[in-house]
């Protein structure tokens, strides 16, 4: 009870990848409103028209698919943590290529809606060695690289990692490409070996997967998968941000090793 307590006291922190869209976004201002202080990482440098204010100190630019960037990156974190705590990492950092006529791939990461559109499934006779790669560092490894390096922080704050898998995961889609399916499935079961290893430390490592969210990316026809939810609609960015940030605040003190499904009811 003295813990929590303390840590309700504290000015908690939170390192959040994949921060340039959509349930990245949501994350932002709902950790944000709570008194959070948010470190976003991306792809891309902090944009202007981007929603709160300490953004561009509290921004960090990597590329996630650079192992040696990645760990560039976590140097920079550590450095930012002045009192030498992390009380969040959510890996939200995700991408899926798509094949398309005109250019061989597209869909990648800061790709538009636009892109999409015209992009094709790939499947693992259609996808390169070259994507697999770019996928599961990006999807995966990076998640390893980010925990390894931030274990000492993490565990000073008694902190959690919250895991962005996907219900691609555990099904085939007819949208999401293999590789990101099999990375996200691969990340799942990650979760379970880091909240065993890092329970020790006092950290939790949890993961949710949510289904059709209603982002700039969503792929033409799902429409059509909308009519089989239990539920009848898309989520909101705002409903998988609440989840996450229940995965990482005391409300969920003895939750380790699980994840959550927000779908709608879509896997029943």
């Amino acid at each position: 009870m003295a813990n929590t307590q303390a840590q309700n006291d504290e000015s908690r922190t939170l390192i959040l990848t994949g921060a340039s869209r959509g349930i990245g976004h949501a994350t932002v201002k709902r950790f944000s409103s709570a008194g959070w202080r948010v470190i976003t990482c991306s792809r891309h440098a902090f944009p202007e028209n981007c929603p709160w204010a300490a953004g561009p100190e509290d921004h960090i630019q990597v590329d996630l698919a650079d192992p040696a960037d990645t760990l560039r990156a976590v140097g920079e974190m550590r450095g930012r943590l002045k009192d030498g705590k992390l009380h969040a990492l959510v890996n939200n950092a995700g991408i899926s290529p798509k094949g398309s006529v005109s250019t061989g791939m597209s869909g990648r990461a800061g790709a538009t809606a636009a892109d999409d559109a015209q992009a094709s499934r790939l499947d693992t006779l259609a996808t390169s060695m070259e994507a697999w790669r770019q996928v599961f560092e990006v999807n995966f490894f990076s998640t390893i690289w980010l925990a390894q390096g931030l274990r000492a922080e993490l565990a000073a704050a008694q902190g959690a990692i919250v895991n962005v898998t996907s219900i691609a995961g555990g099904r085939v889609h007819p949208f999401a490409g293999s590789a990101y399916a099999t990375s996200k499935a691969a990340l799942a079961a990650l979760t379970r070996e880091m909240a065993a290893d890092f329970g020790p430390l006092g950290v939790r490592v949890n993961a949710i997967a949510p289904g059709e969210i209603d982002t700039a990316i969503l792929s033409p026809g799902t429409e059509k998968i909308v009519e089989t939810i239990p539920l009848r609609r898309l989520g909101l960015p705002e409903e998988v941000a609440k989840a996450i940030y229940y995965l990482c605040t005391e409300q969920s003190s003895y939750v380790t090793g699980a994840e959550l499904h927000i779908n709608g009811g879509q896997h029943v």
